[in-house]
Formats: C-alpha cells, structure tokens, sequence
C-alpha cells in the first residue's frame, strides 16, 4: 500500500476495518486516545541538562519531567546528522531503509522524503488526531515534501538547517525563510524570536484542539548555530550564548506543560523531550558537551547519536523513574500506533518497536532490540550494539558499555566470541538492508 492508497482509506472510512481490537489485550487502552507531543531539539548533547549532569546549565523544567517522569539513560537516535535523525523518527526505520541516509538536504534540493512514505502524522490522522508541525523540517522543501504533504494538518517553521542561508560561499542561497503551511511569511526569519514564537504556536495549536486528540512535533531549531536566543535569556546563564539557547528551550517545555495543565490535559498527554543527535563538538563553545560520552555529531562514538530523553505522561508512566533499557527514536512510531489504536503498516518493514512496557515498567521491562545498528554521517554502517557490548566494524574494537560508558578499553581480545557474534548481526542486518529498501523522493521537474 502507497501512501496514497493510504490516505484514500482514510478519506472512506475504510481504514476502520484495519484496526485492531487489541488495546485491552495489550493493556494499554486509554479512555480516550491521547495526545502525544514530542519535543525535538537540534544538536542538544547527552551533558547539556543538569538532570544529564550539567553543572552549570539551569533546567528546572527537564528536571521536572524527570521527577514527573522517565528518564532514558540508553536512548539513540538512528544516525547522528539531521535530515537522517529526523526521517527515522517519523517514519519509523533506519534511513538507510527509505535511502534517507546520504547526509542532509539544502535549499532547492531535488531530494525529500518520499510521499509514499508514512509518518507518525499520517498514522495519527487514521484516528481523528489534529496534526501539527512547528519548528524545522529538514526533510525537503519542495512543495511535495514538506509537512502539509506528509501528514500534518499546519506548519511554522524553518524548511531546514538555520545556517543555510547566502554565505561567502553560497551567495545563491535563498535568504532564510520562516513559513506557515507552505507559503513564506518572513525572509529574513528574525531568528532571536523563534524560541518563543513556537512555543507561542505550539500553545495555540493545543488550546484549539483540546476537545479532541492531537498531535504535536515540535522541532525546535536550536541549539544549532547560528545561535540566538531572545533578550530575555541572552547573557543569562553560565554558559555562553549555547547556555541561553539551551535554557531558554528548557522554559519553552515549561510553557508547554503549563498550558497543558490550564486547559485541563494533563492526565490524558504524553510528553516526549529528546534531542536530534549529539553535540557538534567543531564548534567549540558554541558546540555543546556529550558529557561523559566519547564523540559527537556526525559519528558512531556513543555521543553522536545516544541523547536525553525524557517521557512525561501524569497517571499512566511512572515518577521518577529510570529506563537503562536500549531503546530509539524509531520506536516511536510503533508505541504511538499502539497508544492511539492505530495499526503499523504491513506492507513495508518497520524497524521501531513499541516501548511501551519499558515506558510503564522501566525498572524491569527488557528492550525489544536485540541490536542497535550505528551508520556514520554519511550512511556507512560503522557500529553495532547488542545488549550492553558495542563493536565498532571498521577498527575491531568492542565495549561493554555499561562498565564503560565512555568507550575507553577495547576488551575485543579478551572477547573474540562477542566480536564475531556481533559481526554476523551486522552482516544479516546488511543485507536485510538491500533486500528491503525503498526510494527517496526525487523531484521531476515538468518536461
């Protein structure tokens, strides 16, 4: 089934034969569906938030999901560069699946996430839920890729990376632009004001459809450079102008867990705070810290793709609790299928799992991987994780992470039966691979 044939049984009502009856089997059912927001930042590192270990950023609202909440200790993301990051989240597969994987789009580029794809937005909308899109995208701008194309209901943000505008080197770059839906509404976008306009957006977006389940991605720009941050937060904290982005994004997610309190939604509204990928650590100070992970950005090391996350979810996840289990951003898609009722697509493979027991029984729930495949910036399967061993394919080198987070000791010698158990996972992951991936979209343009 394509995307479109999809979207048609929406339209008919036909997609109500798929569904399952399932949702007391699975002892989810909520009284109603419920409404999920993610929160996604840009290049935010595993040590930029205290309740991750910083000891000079102040997050008091982070800290208060965690207390609320569950806090992911092993949680990844796909790869560790953005327009890949993000197409796994929303779709649910490694990119190397849906030829995601090569990099990330620019302006006017031909590529974008194939319309036949199905996303979380696509999937929520077979079950009535309002759909919104704020902050980057990164996914294509061309018309038919953007989010109005691919699920969601409306968009406000940026089509891409904040420092994708004219350059020394770009001079033909289009001035950045900040769109609603699919039409510009600013160029240049004044990027102090993003921050606080999304979360301004975001808020709307919640009070119009509280009468009814909805879904929110919210996809925050910074903490990548250019960074900016709003005169009521610049010069404010203890580290830079990074500090002041990060923190001013730490009072966003306190704005919007506010505003769901207000308008009575708490109880009935999973909140999922994560981060894209690592630190760019070339950046310097303005790159942001992995904490006590090795790396950053673009690589395989446990800093460029293991992230915050934190899940929100008053009554139905635990408070102050603690998930050590593997789980990623690709497992998404799956829970939420499960939450809303919702059925995952048959006719592709899906690599996310539902987490859900590991949401409301993370001290003793196992996870549903039983490896972690790592791609580089480029898309070159460079590592693999199994439970808590991580073999980096290209050196032979093999950590038992849980004793060494940092990935300090190479322990492949003491090990030889673990590196080759592991090298076949690798193997059969590749050609599982090849043997089931699907295009990206390319843009024809009219003959």
């Amino acid at each position: 089934m394509n995307r479109r044939n999809f979207c048609q049984l929406i339209g008919a009502g036909a997609i109500a034969s798929l569904l399952p009856a399932s949702g007391a089997a699975q002892n989810v059912a909520p009284r109603q569906a419920p409404n999920i927001i993610v929160i996604f930042t840009d290049d935010q590192g595993y040590g930029d938030m205290s309740v991750y270990g910083s000891k000079t950023l102040r997050t008091p609202n982070w800290e208060r999901m965690a207390r609320e909440g569950v806090k992911f200790s092993d949680f990844y993301v796909a790869q560790g560069i953005c327009t890949p990051s993000r197409a796994a989240l929303l779709t649910g597969c490694y990119p190397r699946r849906n030829t995601m994987e090569r990099g990330v789009f620019f302006p006017n580029d031909a590529r974008g996430l194939h319309p036949d794809e199905i996303t979380i937005a696509d999937l929520l909308k077979t079950r009535g839920y309002a759909t919104a899109c704020i902050g980057k995208w990164h996914l294509g701008d061309k018309p038919q890729f953007l989010p109005t194309r691919q699920g969601f209901d409306s968009y406000f943000g940026i089509p891409y990376s904040n420092d994708m505008g004219p350059s020394a080197k770009q001079p033909a770059r289009p001035i950045l632009p900040l769109m609603r839906d699919e039409a510009i509404i600013e160029q240049p976008v004044q990027q102090e004001t993003l921050t606080r306009r999304y979360t301004e957006e975001s808020i709307r977006f919640i009070r119009d459809n509280k009468k009814r389940p909805f879904f929110l991605y919210l996809a925050h720009t910074f903490p990548h450079v250019p960074l900016f941050a709003s005169p009521a937060f610049r010069g404010k904290s203890q580290g830079g102008l990074y500090g002041d982005a990060i923190e001013e994004l730490d009072w966003s997610t306190g704005q919007i867990l506010d505003a769901l309190r207000r308008e009575g939604l708490d109880e009935n509204t999973l909140v999922i705070f994560t981060s894209d990928n690592g630190p760019w650590l070339q950046r310097g100070k303005d790159g942001g810290s992995a904490g006590p992970l090795r790396g950053g950005k673009l690589s395989v090391w446990e800093g460029g793709m293991r992230v915050p996350c934190l899940m929100r979810w008053p009554g139905r996840l635990p408070a102050g609790a603690v998930c050590s289990q593997l789980a990623t951003t690709m497992d998404l898609l799956p829970t939420f299928a499960q939450l809303s009722g919702a059925t995952v697509p048959q006719d592709r493979v899906i690599d996310g799992r539902s987490i859900w027991n590991l949401m409301t029984k993370p001290a003793s729930a196992p996870t549903p991987h039983e490896a972690l495949f790592y791609h580089d910036s480029a898309g070159k399967l460079g590592a693999v994780r199994s439970g808590t061993w991580k073999l980096h394919l290209e050196s032979g080198e093999l950590y038992d992470l849980r004793a060494d987070i940092g990935e300090t000791q190479n322990i492949a010698a003491q090990h030889p039966e673990i590196v080759a158990r592991l090298g076949v996972l690798a193997q059969n992951f590749n050609a599982g691979i090849k043997a089931n991936r699907r295009p990206q979209g390319r843009d024809i343009p009219p003959a």
